[in-house]
């Protein structure tokens, strides 16, 4: 089995190991997440994945990080969890 070391920059004491998941075969039939982290020109490159996405028959929802300075809270992540398949965060400036 493939293990992976997943290190999360926001203070945790020790690292997280965690299994990578195995990408889908297909998008066909899945609900991706696209979340925006609030910094600069995000969004576009969003907007463009959408824009791929939904010109395939893919459904796209759409989420906001408040700040690209803090961690996404608890709340969304548990919201994007439950309502979308994948999720694409946009990382821009």
């Amino acid at each position: 089995m493939n293990h992976s070391i997943v290190l999360d920059p926001t203070a945790e004491q020790a690292p997280a190991q965690r299994a990578r998941l195995a990408r889908p075969a297909s998008l066909e039939g899945k609900v991706v997440g696209l979340l925006d982290i609030s910094k600069p020109r995000g969004n576009v490159f969003l907007d463009r994945i959408e824009e791929q996405l939904a010109a395939m028959g893919i459904a796209v929802k759409r989420y906001n990080k408040p700040t690209f300075t803090r961690i996404a809270p608890t709340e969304l992540k548990q919201q994007m969890a439950t309502e979308v398949d994948l999720l694409v965060e946009g990382l821009a400036d």
